[in-house]
């Protein structure tokens, strides 16, 4: 079970420390980079993507009003032990850095947005590969928001969340290694698991389930889902909705000991939600912090 979990502040741009046992939080890494969202733990060493800074248009509010096509996001890295910081990949390298997740053995793997693709890099920033990039007619359509790694099984899965509130999001899967002769852009083996979801963002995959945050528009929008992950050939089932009601759900960490799974949304709430088949007692998520916009989570022991 896990005794804390690293969350990102994406306007404060902090990386957070939120001990579990009595939800204290403190400032691990202070100016992270411009807008953090995905983190991993890997062998004592934090890393973290960043979106880099967009240009903004005063003139449209919100998101829509920020373009973050230019290549500035990152890769970044923080030794827990010593406390040295580097980039796993120089500046620019990324267009967009979203969700990032590790196979445990020392390749890091991400989602690129507006880079429109799903890379990955040994934690020596060695062996820097695309595996998978949609055209860029595609738009909003083709751009890759989470990513999970299934090492055993040799499988990656991804996140195209389509448009805002949209109804178009998209749960994919390939092979975590190209078919022979062919490349990142034109691979055969790319199976569509699940389609006209409201907008999926993060993913993440053990015991053969595969769960995700959807931050788009209710009913089956900000919530927390969970379906089996589908056999080779085979479409996904109908999901089932473990929570309800976030503000923008984002981050997502799923501590199966502790059968909880933990939420981060931009309305600011970090939230625990008890698995239907766990241990814990408690039925509702129950709400550890509230801490200002938040995108990616891990946890650990």
């Amino acid at each position: 079970m896990w005794k804390a979990l690293l969350a990102l502040q994406v306007a404060a741009e902090n990386v957070l420390r939120v001990s579990l046992p009595d939800g204290q939080v403190r400032i691990l890494v202070e100016k992270a980079g411009a807008a953090p969202d995905g983190i991993v733990m890997d062998a004592g060493t934090v890393y973290w993507t960043t979106m880099g800074a967009p240009l903004v248009d005063p003139a449209v509010p919100g998101e829509g009003g920020q373009d973050f096509s230019r290549p500035n996001g990152g890769l970044h890295a923080l030794d827990m032990n010593n406390g040295s910081r580097w980039d796993v990949v120089p500046p620019g390298t990324i267009t967009t850095g979203k969700q990032l997740t590790s196979d445990g053995a020392g390749t890091l793997y991400w989602a690129d947005r507006e880079g429109h693709r799903i890379s990955r890099v040994r934690t020596d920033g060695s062996g820097l590969t695309d595996l998978v990039v949609t055209a860029a007619d595609t738009g909003i359509l083709g751009e890759c928001v989470g990513v999970a790694v299934d090492a055993d099984d040799g499988y990656l899965y991804w996140t195209q969340k389509g448009p805002p509130k949209g109804g178009r999001g998209r749960i994919l899967r390939a092979g975590l290694e190209l078919p022979a002769g062919e490349t990142a852009e034109g691979r055969t083996d790319v199976q569509v698991l699940w389609s006209g979801l409201p907008e999926p963002i993060d993913l993440h995959v053990e015991d053969g389930r595969l769960y995700w945050t959807d931050r788009g528009a209710p009913p089956s929008g900000n919530t927390l889902n969970r379906a089996h992950v589908p056999a080779a050939g085979a479409p996904g089932e109908t999901p089932e909705i473990l929570a309800d009601g976030f503000q923008e759900a984002i981050g997502l960490a799923v501590d199966s000991e502790a059968g909880l799974a933990y939420v981060s949304d931009l309305g600011g709430h970090l939230y625990a939600v008890p698995m239907p088949d766990g241990p814990v007692a408690e039925a509702v998520p129950r709400q550890i912090a509230a801490l200002g916009p938040l995108t990616g989570l891990t946890g650990f022991g």
